[in-house]
């Protein structure tokens, strides 16, 4: 969650600076629909991800509530949503079995026939044509809009989401799977939405992404940028290794402009600790530093067992920076596909520096990259030594300009220690890189 402040206590009304929203906020709820939210074999993404989206755009999400399949549910809460809200979103619910019955449930309540679309039921045969499946007749229900409602094209599946406008109220209903859920959210339910006032055009505040500093670190290094600022509102929201701070105006007193270059002063401040504006992750801006400089990288990985090299091929375009990865678990492994020495893993040991250093190095070399990056560690729960614990990890970091380690301690759950070792890999890399670029640039000769 962002904890937010502002310099002075402000007035609830939004000016009419550039990104701002009405005067009036629109109260948004949320309605989750599906039995496996409740019995824990989904989880609720929707919630973050729309309510983001929505932050975005100077709205808050004032409450959601999941429910189950059963129709008296979804009557019920649906019932009380709209009585109280000025947007409802539904989630779920919109597909061909049994147990989907929003679309039908809602109808009922709002007093509209659902109308059958042909149109609708031929891209979804051609949808399944294009699978090698054939088509239930069960999947015609979804080819059912509302009379006097609008239907929203699904590129991603056979359900589409509807949109009503009635009672003054609007009613956005959206398939479940995020694939599905969220390019529909953000190419069609967005911009509508903007196009009626009921959220800003754009982003109404500029993000400040750190990382290597704590939450309360960053507020003592910011704050005395913040307070030559009367009426700015600050928020700040921690994650493992890195913390964003959103500068905004409440008042509409301070334009984008005046924002970012508030933004500047910060990042400036900050440093290498700096990472980003916006919501780029560390291993997109480290890959774009990377292509940057015409540098590629290849990981090798102990205990994080393939998630370090997960997180850069996330990225579209990594091939043009990104050679590979290895996994090399056992000794054994370290020894065959990195030439790891064994009389180095005898005398340190896997979990060591001069095992991170090797690893790093061999990596670079056998795959032929600028810098080789390399995990080994205890993630836990049964590993460690005396001397060693739980959540020890090193991470070893080879470079043009040399290769090095550090030893990092994580106690905690074994996925959480994994996760928290691919990040402070990815920052420290992105320091490194970082530092390339900066010399590099401080070296270029001056135009004629």
């Amino acid at each position: 969650m962002f904890s937010t402040a502002t310099n002075k206590p402000q007035p609830d009304a939004v000016g009419k600076a550039e990104g701002a929203v009405p005067s009036h906020a629109p109260r948004y709820e949320l309605l989750t629909i599906g039995d496996e939210l409740l019995l824990g074999l989904t989880a609720n993404g929707h919630l973050t991800w729309i309510g983001g989206q929505l932050a975005r755009r100077g709205v808050t999400l004032q409450r959601n509530v999941t429910i189950t399949d059963e129709a008296g549910a979804i009557a019920a809460q649906f019932t009380e949503s709209w009585a109280r809200s000025e947007v409802l979103i539904t989630t779920g619910g919109l597909g061909p079995t049994c147990d989907d019955r929003t679309r039908e449930v809602i109808a009922q309540k709002l007093g509209q026939c659902l109308v059958f679309d042909p149109e609708v039921e031929r891209g979804i045969a051609e949808r399944f044509v294009q699978l090698g499946r054939e088509m239930t007749p069960n999947n015609r229900k979804q080819a059912c809009k509302f009379e006097r409602g609008e239907l929203l094209p699904n590129p991603n599946g056979t359900a589409p989401g509807l949109w009503v406008e009635q009672d003054g109220r609007v009613l956005v209903m959206l398939p479940g799977p995020p694939n599905e859920l969220q390019p529909m959210f953000t190419s069609q339910v967005l911009p509508r939405l903007a196009r009626r006032g009921l959220l800003a055009d754009g982003e109404t505040y500029v993000q400040i992404r750190t990382a290597g500093l704590g939450e309360s670190m960053l507020e003592t290094k910011l704050q005395p940028i913040f307070d030559r600022h009367p009426g700015l509102g600050v928020a700040y929201c921690a994650h493992q290794w890195r913390v964003d701070c959103r500068v905004s105006s409440p008042d509409g007193r301070y334009s984008m402009a005046q924002l970012q270059g508030i933004a500047e002063d910060c990042s400036t401040r900050l440093g290498d600790d700096f990472v980003c504006y916006g919501h780029d992750t560390l291993e997109k801006v480290t890959g774009d530093l990377l292509r940057g400089l015409g540098r590629t990288l290849a990981v090798a990985e102990s205990c994080t067992g393939g998630l370090l090299a997960n997180r850069f091929t996330d990225i579209a375009g990594a091939t043009k920076f990104f050679q590979g990865g290895i996994v090399c678990y056992s000794n054994e492994s370290k020894m065959q596909l990195l030439e790891c020495p064994e009389c180095l893993l005898d005398q340190h040991g896997a979990v060591s520096a001069e095992c991170a250093v090797a690893l790093a190095t061999g990596v670079a070399e056998r795959l032929g990259a600028d810098f080789g990056l390399a995990v080994t560690g205890y993630a836990g729960p049964c590993s460690g030594t005396k001397g060693s614990p739980v959540g020890t990890i090193f991470i070893g970091l080879h470079a043009p300009g040399g290769s090095w380690s550090r030893k990092l301690s994580y106690p905690g759950l074994r996925a959480a220690v994994k996760e928290r070792t691919v990040t402070a890999a990815i920052d420290w890399l992105r320091r490194e890189v970082l530092r390339e670029a900066q010399q590099t640039a401080t070296r270029a000769p001056l135009p004629n």
